[in-house]
């Protein structure tokens, strides 16, 4: 007898591989979520779906744009300085806690995703680069030792990789962190920050001109 699939794993699947195609750009900006057409894509009923989209909608990844009609939201311009700048808020602060904190250990683990982000750039492999580039920073920010810091950036997580992903300059990336982690690496807070703070203002930039085609204004 075959047990069925709890509920709430079921909208955890639809919701984690909806969220990673918005990532991904297999469902892009302004693109339908239809209820029925998902429910039997995933081979489901439409409540996990349904539940599925609203947690979606709370994380910033669609809107409803009538009541019976939700698309994947456009992210414009406000939408992207407001991501960049709390990430320039959190990541230099906790790049600074990290370079006082760091340990042997977590520095072994850094540059071990520094080695394998150096294999997926050589492979242009977008997937995979996204998915440790995040996992860097991740680290970073474990590496802080604040909880409270780590819970802040939980629920802009997702967008900020959804963002990140938009950002192809692979080589540069790499080349950014390296820089990082070797700041982190120094102990020196400041000049930790100092790397953070170049790092996540060039992506800004890099991410403003893919999106909209245009360089960022000034402030």
């Amino acid at each position: 007898m075959t047990t069925a699939e709890p509920l709430g794993a079921v909208r955890e699947r639809v919701l984690a591989t909806l969220r990673q195609d918005i990532i991904a750009g297999l469902l892009r900006p302004g693109d339908r979520l239809v209820e029925r057409e998902l429910a039997d894509r995933f081979g489901v009923s439409r409540v996990p779906v349904r539940e599925a989209i609203r947690a979606l909608v709370a994380e910033g990844f669609v809107l409803f744009e009538t009541p019976r009609r939700t698309v994947v939201r456009r992210l414009t311009p406000a939408d992207v300085n407001e991501l960049f700048e709390l990430r320039e808020a959190l990541e230099v602060y906790a790049a600074g806690l990290a370079a006082a904190r760091a340990d042997r250990d977590s520095l072994a683990e850094l540059a071990e995703l520094l080695d394998h982000a150096a294999t997926a750039t050589r492979t242009r492999d977008a997937e995979r680069i996204t998915d440790i580039n995040t996992r860097f920073h991740d680290r970073v920010l474990a590496m802080a030792g604040n909880s409270l810091l780590i819970s802040v950036m939980e629920p802009v997580e997702g967008r900020l990789r959804w963002l990140n992903r938009r950002n192809e300059q692979w080589p540069r990336l790499l080349d950014e962190h390296r820089a990082l982690y070797e700041a982190i690496a120094s102990g020196d807070a400041e000049r930790a920050r100092a790397s953070a703070l170049a790092h996540v203002r060039a992506n800004h930039r890099a991410t403003f001109r893919r999106l909209f085609g245009e360089d960022m204004p000034l402030p």
